[in-house]
């Protein structure tokens, strides 16, 4: 996040403005209206190079309905990407493949796509995390600022908290019983040699 990025306000009104075909179904086999490997590759294109085939197969439904949420969170990610901003920015194509399939991935197994465009607080969260994943950070804010204000939002970090803080907690509980264990040998040790 070294990098000033544009307006957060900027991508918020995008999200919340996105237009209903990027809502609009994944075709997942013979279902769906939206053939996401071809949004992709348009999306890269607009922004500098074509993908390689071996990328747009990334997008691909492999698992059916498990790949719905993820895919439409492609598509949303990739109406963002489509700003003028962006587009003049030319960020690097293996960043942008990185947030289109690892940070939807990501995402959606946190919350529904629709999430991302309803929510206020999930489309800043988005907004945000597009933005890091990019190396940029909103407009006004230094690094620290959106660093914070991301991990205040997001989701997945807090679930990554939880289990570190759960880990922790056992670790602790661990030692506790070792050291108890230990004391209760320690006197019982004592009381054999007396």
């Amino acid at each position: 996040m070294n990098q000033s990025g544009p307006h957060l306000e900027t991508l918020l009104r995008r999200l919340a403005d996105i237009p209903p075909d990027f809502l609009d179904e994944p075709r997942i086999g013979q279902n769906g209206q939206v053939f996401v490997p071809a949004l992709v590759n348009d999306l890269l294109s607009h922004l500098g190079e074509r993908a390689p085939l071996a990328v747009l197969e990334r997008f691909q439904a492999k698992n059916g309905l498990a790949d719905r949420n993820r895919l439409m969170l492609t598509m949303i990610v990739a109406w963002l990407l489509a700003d003028d901003w962006f587009v003049a920015a030319h960020p690097p194509q293996a960043d942008c493949v990185r947030l289109l399939d690892d940070a939807a991935r990501e995402l959606a197994q946190a919350s529904a796509a629709r999430k991302y465009v309803d929510d206020p607080e999930r489309r800043e969260e988005l907004a945000r995390l597009a933005l890091a994943r990019l190396g940029y950070r909103p407009a006004g804010e230094t690094a620290a600022q959106a660093t914070d204000r991301l991990s205040a939002l997001s989701v997945s970090e807090r679930r990554r908290l939880l289990a570190a803080s759960r880990a922790a907690e056992a670790r602790a509980r661990a030692i506790r019983e070792e050291l108890a264990r230990k004391q209760a040998e320690a006197s019982a040790d004592k009381w054999t040699r007396e």
